[in-house]
């Protein structure tokens, strides 16, 4: 018997299945108003992540040209005079109201080296945070790669990020494959505020690496002949890439590089390709960027596949022009999102590389096409997921791992030093069984989905 509390709420409910709103905001309610303490703080890599990086975030109006203070890290809380950098500053009005986005280029650093840095804010500092710059080209790596988050990152996305803490606690990189939020619904700074709160740790600690998905741009105009697609405002203020790319059709570079360790990772802009008619000047900006490359390892960060698991897409354009760079330089790892299932395949010449994965974290979930069935493997559908790359002694271990912790699929890349390039070797213990999904349609009675 149950006194003075509701009964419990059976799973068959309906209102245990009624469809969750994609913040956990309430309608009216101002969860994340800019202030005078510094928030949204994230690192990124500088062009040598062995010696520098960057480091953005955001405060109320009241601030204007903060400092960025970093210092070698010790065991004593007392840390020493730290080196001081002025950040820039730009404003952004948004549903919150006017915030300041500050950004410091943090450069002529030791590789290998522990780093305490903190952001300043109004009359009031960050906590310090801890940031190791890479090593040589011989120390173990450890990174995380995710698919789109994008929905119901408060909600769904976090579990996924702490169960990957837990399987790579010595995460120094992590890939974002675009489609971070979902944007265009009137809640767009909520929705950057609760996907700071899902990556929580991993922003600051860690190097941070994104690839612009559709989702980052909004349609100007939209239904009438002068529609086009626009980079959203967040995009070009919240992290602190490197400025090393080429400019896309609005003109702000979103394409870019960096070198960590022994891996060269290149960003490409896919909606900028295939919507916006840069898809040509990025291919040759990526030949020249992968032609030059003095590391073991390429990686390419996409947001839309080659190869696409979703009936209905092909991405022409990235075929057209991108794709026969990368296989020409024989890139080792494709990492793409933007069609919410799981499918994994390799190069049509039937090379060992490159590998192409396409992979999902957040809650949005489609379903495969036949096609990918037929062409890739493992795929897997209703599942989030993120990926565990460790990269030490010529081998690149790739792990894709389930929200709860489960092995769906691994794999490791060997380079022995033959002409012949890398082997591909499969790792079969462990993984579970292909999932597929097991709903006739989402709840909103979508039936090309599987959940929303």
């Amino acid at each position: 018997m149950w006194l003075g509390l509701a009964a419990p709420v059976s799973a068959e409910t309906p209102a245990a299945r009624a469809p969750e709103p994609n913040t956990l905001v309430p309608a009216g309610v101002m969860r994340y108003a800019p202030s005078g303490f510094p928030d949204r703080i994230v690192a990124t890599p500088a062009q040598d992540a062995a010696h520098g990086f960057a480091v953005a975030w955001r405060t109320d109006a009241t601030v204007s040209a903060p400092m960025l203070e970093v210092v070698v890290a010790g065991d004593s809380p007392d840390l020493g005079v730290p080196r001081r950098i002025t950040a820039s500053t730009r404003t952004l009005r948004r549903e919150n109201g006017v915030a300041h986005h500050h950004r410091a280029d943090v450069d002529g650093l030791e590789a290998g080296t522990l780093y305490a840095y903190r952001v300043q804010g109004d009359r009031t500092w960050s906590p310090w945070m801890q940031l190791r710059t890479a090593g040589d080209a011989s120390a173990p790596l450890e990174l995380l790669y995710f698919g789109d988050t994008q929905n119901k990152n408060a909600s769904l996305t976090t579990r996924v990020v702490r169960e990957a803490l837990r399987h790579a606690p010595d995460v120094r990189l992590v890939l974002y494959a675009g489609d971070l939020v979902s944007g265009g619904d009137g809640e767009d700074d909520n929705e950057w505020g609760e996907w700071f709160d899902a990556t929580g740790v991993l922003s600051t600690s860690s190097m941070t690496a994104p690839a612009p998905g559709n989702h980052e741009y909004f349609e100007e105009f939209e239904d009438t002949p002068q529609e086009r697609r626009v980079l959203g405002a967040h995009w070009p203020l919240q992290f602190a890439l490197p400025r090393n790319g080429i400019a896309g059709g609005d003109g702000v570079a979103t394409t870019y590089w960096f070198d960590y360790q022994d891996v060269r990772v290149v960003v490409v802009d896919g909606t900028s390709a295939l919507d916006l008619g840069t898809a040509a000047a990025q291919a040759e900006w990526l030949d020249g960027v992968l032609a030059a490359n003095p590391r073991r390892w390429s990686v390419v960060l996409v947001h839309q596949p080659f190869y696409s698991p979703r009936a209905g897409r092909d991405n022409v354009e990235l075929k057209r022009h991108l794709l026969p760079v990368i296989e020409r330089r024989r890139v080792d790892l494709v990492l793409q999102g933007h069609d919410h299932t799981y499918g994994r395949r390799g190069s049509e010449s039937g090379d060992d590389t490159p590998v192409y994965a396409v992979s999902v974290a957040g809650a949005k979930q489609y379903r495969l096409s036949e096609r990918a069935r037929a062409t890739m493997d493992p795929v897997g559908e209703d599942t989030q997921l993120f990926q565990v790359i460790r990269i030490v002694d010529g081998r690149l271990r790739y792990e894709a791992r389930t929200a709860t912790g489960r092995l769906y699929d691994a794999f490791e890349l060997v380079d022995d030093g033959d002409a012949g390039g890398k082997r591909r070797v499969e790792l079969e213990r462990e993984r579970i069984p292909e999932r597929s999904c097991a709903r006739e349609q989402t709840l909103k009675g979508r039936k090309d989905r599987c959940w929303e």
